[in-house]
């Protein structure tokens, strides 16, 4: 109790955290100090398998046994026992998650009658432009943030029909948006982009626009570690997420690339990771870093017993695509289509509404980086993709071939990779400043 009250907490959260370490140890059956990590991990794997239990209520679990064996009771497993990955990974996939989200059933209106002009029913709007999207192999965010601008759109006229609305009303959108709303270059282009798929593309209605009112696109350069910042930004985080964030700065992957990462796609034997399905459908070969590979072993064993004990309950297994569920059958239930961060705890998937063992979500790495940046000092706005940022730039400074660099960084234009160079002429394009010369 006492170290609750260090903590600052209300009495009646102080209560619940109590309330919760009681339950755990009313649950093994054994006194404190003679729980062993495999108690603990067994116990939130089945607190975390209770699809009532709020985010935040699996959190507190975490905390309230993480307060009793490391702060009051010192045990000495606990100092090694990934606390912060339980923690972050509580938060389960939402059906409109980019993983997930295509494959949730889209509600169709059921009518036996002709369906109704397009554009007659916003309805049926945003069903056809959906649709049309799919057919194009767009991702998923790009789905939804230009069904999002659609609406935006629509509603700003009132929700009438597109085919009374034309390039004008258009141009005054989009101008409203950088003039009074002062959204960024990007933003709009978003907007215009969408609003030009949807009568191009769905609508098939010429749509020419003139000159109009653009948001001033700044240009923004990356935000690039030294290779000593990268190492105390990964010397500041533990377990699971340090793994992770390696594997960001190691490989040069993206953020969902590695939180999507499957067993099957570590190839140990030629020393590299595939990348499947990246930005623009791509596939792409990324080197495995040595110093990884027998702490990603270590891993692996670790996430092998937690799949051999959900194919002893009977769990229908791991989410797959639909296609290849539809080809591969078994694929949920085997070892390789396993993800290699799975989360520990099951969440209901939408398309079938069953209890499924997802990848982690990725805002607990998020999280744990920002953290990490606090700790170790680095006043740099770092985020998960400043260490793929630190990747390129570290490979360009070692003398690699921008080409090459390209290449593991699944960029489609040379010209995208050519923003790392800003740092090899060292400060200031390499000019010597007046106070040094």
């Amino acid at each position: 109790m006492a170290e609750l009250t260090a903590r600052g907490l209300k009495p009646d959260h102080r209560r619940w955290y109590v309330i919760r370490a009681e339950r755990f140890l009313h649950a093994i059956g054994k006194d404190a100090p003679h729980c062993t990590a495999d108690d603990v991990a067994a116990y939130l794997r089945n607190a975390g398998d209770d699809p009532k239990l709020a985010a935040w209520q699996f959190q507190q679990v975490v905390s309230a046994l993480e307060i009793l064996f490391k702060r009051a009771l010192g045990t000495p497993w606990s100092a090694t026992f990934d606390w912060d990955n339980w923690r972050d990974s509580s938060r389960r996939l939402g059906p409109n998650h980019p993983t997930i989200a295509r494959y949730v059933p889209q509600p169709r209106l059921a009518t036996e009658s002709p369906p109704a002009p397009l554009g007659s029913s916003l309805d049926v709007l945003l069903q056809a432009a959906t649709d049309e999207l799919r057919r194009r192999a767009y991702a998923i965010r790009t789905e939804q943030t230009y069904l999002q601008w659609i609406r935006r759109f629509l509603a700003a006229f009132g929700n009438r029909n597109p085919r009374e609305l034309g390039a004008s009303e258009v141009k005054h959108f989009l101008e409203r948006l950088a003039v009074h709303d002062r959204v960024a270059s990007s933003t709009q282009n978003q907007a215009l982009s969408a609003l030009l798929f949807l009568y191009r593309d769905v609508l098939r209605l010429p749509l020419d626009l003139e000159s109009f009112a653009r948001a001033k696109r700044p240009r923004h350069l990356p935000v690039v570690l030294t290779r000593e910042e990268a190492a105390a930004l990964l010397g500041a985080l533990t377990g699971t997420q340090k793994l992770m964030a390696s594997l960001l700065y190691g490989t040069g992957m993206r953020l969902m690339e590695v939180v999507r990462l499957r067993i099957n796609d570590i190839d140990f034997g030629y020393g590299q990771i595939v990348v499947r399905n990246a930005k623009g459908a791509k596939d792409r070969v990324v080197p495995l870093p040595n110093v990884l590979v027998e702490t990603l072993r270590t891993h692996l064993g670790r996430v092998r017993g937690l799949f051999d004990d959900d194919r002893r309950r009977g769990l229908p297994g791991v989410f797959v695509p639909g296609a290849i569920q539809a080809k591969y059958r078994s694929a949920p239930t085997e070892w390789g289509w396993q993800y290699v961060f799975p989360s520990t705890r099951l969440s209901v998937d939408p398309s079938g509404l069953t209890l499924r063992r997802q990848h982690l979500h990725e805002n607990g790495l998020q999280k744990a980086v920002k953290r990490a940046a606090a700790a170790a000092g680095i006043a740099k706005r770092v985020n998960c993709h400043s260490l793929r940022h630190s990747f390129a730039t570290h490979l360009l400074e070692a003398g690699y071939d921008i080409r090459t660099v390209q290449e593991l960084l699944g960029h489609a234009d040379v010209s995208t990779t050519m923003i790392y160079t800003h740092v090899l002429n060292r400060g200031g394009r390499g000019v010597k400043s007046p106070l040094d010369v």
